[in-house]
């Protein structure tokens, strides 16, 4: 196995998630070189907490003792780069320790999951969802913007990428769980209806959406096709944010 293979994350669908919505903060606002540092410290953030969670989870069920520590010279690694590259920054702006404290009761929810090996729980994955997107929030307030003008694009980015998690189960592991389909192509539906209140051309992506959850599924889609298609949709998603007008 490659250093490249062991260290960085195999969730590959969440860099997408970390990826737009601060994209979207950050081009909303007004993009400065603090913007940079802060994009590193965030995702060596999302490397130390895979890592530990990975760590917490192998330690309970592994027999080898080998499992866990593969994911040490990492851990420590990515925790200590976002020390020294983040302390710098919450010297720069303190309230960003408030962001902080608000995204740990998230980061303990997602570590029980793992110390449980119920990482793919549909609920764990929901919870991720929601601080990968409120860095947008984040993000808008570093550019100088308000977060009241960061509600709406926060809204619509919890609405597809909290679609993704179950519409990527019913393509995956839940392919022949018609529950699961159920469950995804209402919660497109509603989804498609919140973005409509929330700007009208929105609606014309989230009917996008809903199509692909509803005509998808059960076409046996290679994984990789699967990533492809949710890559384009994430990058729809942003050009919306960035164009619509909000």
């Amino acid at each position: 196995m490659s250093r490249r293979t062991t260290w960085l994350p195999d969730q590959h669908g969440a860099w997408a998630m970390l990826t737009v919505p601060f994209a979207a903060g950050t081009f909303l606002g007004d993009p400065t070189w603090l913007h940079l540092p802060l994009f590193v410290c965030w995702l060596l953030a999302y490397t130390t907490a895979f890592h530990l969670q990975q760590y917490v989870r192998l330690r309970r069920l592994s027999r080898n003792p080998r499992a866990p520590r593969r994911h040490v010279r990492p851990l420590l690694t990515f925790s200590t780069l976002v020390t020294v590259l983040g302390t710098p920054l919450l010297v720069l702006r303190p309230w960003l320790l408030v962001a902080v404290a608000a995204a740990l009761p998230f980061f303990a929810v997602n570590t029980l999951y793992a110390l449980r090996n119920r990482e793919r729980a549909l609920v764990n994955g929901l919870v991720a969802v929601v601080p990968a997107c409120a860095v947008l929030l984040v993000a808008l307030r570093v550019g100088g913007g308000t977060l009241a003008g960061g509600l709406a694009p926060l809204a619509a980015c919890l609405l597809y990428f909290g679609g993704t998690v179950p519409y990527v189960k019913t393509m995956i592991r839940e392919r022949r769980n018609r529950r699961y389909l159920y469950g995804s192509v209402t919660y497109h539906a509603g989804a498609l209806v919140c973005a409509a209140l929330l700007h009208p051309l929105w609606s014309v992506l989230f009917a996008c959406f809903l199509l692909r959850a509803a005509l998808l599924p059960g076409r046996r889609l290679r994984v990789r096709t699967v990533g492809l298609i949710e890559l384009g949709c994430s990058a729809a998603l942003l050009v919306m944010l960035l164009f619509s007008g909000v």
